[in-house]
């Protein structure tokens, strides 16, 4: 059972009626998917679902493409701090959930968003819920990955320098600056962001707790501002020249991509007849048609 399932059955959260029995995949994400944490009782959880049917293939519904009002597509359920008391032998857990529509999740994996990259290469303990349609996607997770994750997650690592350098701390992490001289959460969110994008252009594949011991030790404060700014300065130069030298194909290969998409589609619903055309075998009709045509000219 989805965790998104069992929170709607006691009545923690209100999803659409048909999302809970159709999320196809759920892991833990955040700190503990990176092993610089042991805490769960507060978790991210990212996920994704099939949604029904019409909702991909709008035409089965009688949608026409750009005539009349357009319905409503699902892309993404969000809910934050939905607190689950009995979680954890009555400790309790608070859950930040993010489940995405199956054609959303895969644009942004071919893009190679570092979030869903990430969510798909989680070690196997932080999965929560995985279908025979998840394992597709999982076990077909290096097929999203090209050199575009340089530039991609280059940044996002640039993002968390600006918030480094400009954004006012509150609460615990102004506790963690006083402490620390700088916010050691967004600066371990740079040094990640780069071994992994690094793991990515060497190897074609992501572990997140390889490096987590370096990680752990920016989190304690080990690692000072300017130490943190020489180190990506550094990393920057010598990835600029991985990726001219990487042998990961420069885009994603959509082709490969649309047949995995096909293939979950087709496992859940079954057959997709008459929901998509196969263009080859209509081009092949067509000149069979013509065929036919030119061999009755030719008779009469």
């Amino acid at each position: 059972m989805s965790t998104l399932q069992r929170l709607t059955d006691r009545g923690l959260i209100k999803p659409p009626r048909w999302l809970p029995g159709n999320v196809q995949y759920e892991t833990i994400m955040g700190s503990v998917a990176y092993g610089v944490s042991s805490d769960t009782s507060d978790v991210d959880v990212y996920g994704w679902a099939i949604p029904q049917k019409e909702d991909l293939f709008p035409h089965l519904r009688g949608e026409i493409l750009g005539f009349g009002r357009r319905s409503e597509r699902f892309e993404q359920y969000q809910e934050h701090h939905v607190n689950d008391q009995d979680a954890l032998a009555g400790h309790g857990r608070t859950y930040d959930l993010t489940i995405f529509g199956i054609i959303k999740f895969f644009r942004l994996a071919m893009e190679n968003n570092p979030n869903i990259i990430d969510s798909l290469f989680t070690p196997t303990t932080c999965v929560l819920h995985c279908t025979r349609v998840g394992n597709l996607v999982r076990e077909n997770r290096r097929l999203f990955l090209h050199k575009g994750a340089w530039p991609k997650f280059k940044g996002y690592a640039y993002s968390q320098l600006h918030k480094l350098a400009i954004k006012a701390p509150q609460g615990k992490r102004a506790k963690l600056v006083a402490e620390r001289g700088f916010d050691t959460k967004f600066g371990y969110q740079v040094v990640r962001l780069i071994g992994e994008v690094e793991q990515i252009l060497m190897e074609g594949d992501i572990d997140l707790q390889r490096n987590n011991e370096q990680l752990k030790a920016i989190r304690r404060g080990e690692w000072t501002e300017n130490r943190l700014r020489q180190w990506f300065a550094g990393k920057e130069s010598h990835l600029e020249r991985l990726y001219v030298e990487s042998t990961l194909q420069p885009v994603p290969d959509e082709d490969r991509i649309k047949a995995l998409l096909m293939d979950c589609l087709e496992e859940h619903y079954g057959s997709l007849e008459g929901c998509v055309m196969d263009p080859g075998r209509a081009v092949a009709t067509l000149r069979n048609i013509q065929a036919e045509l030119d061999r009755v000219k030719d008779l009469l």
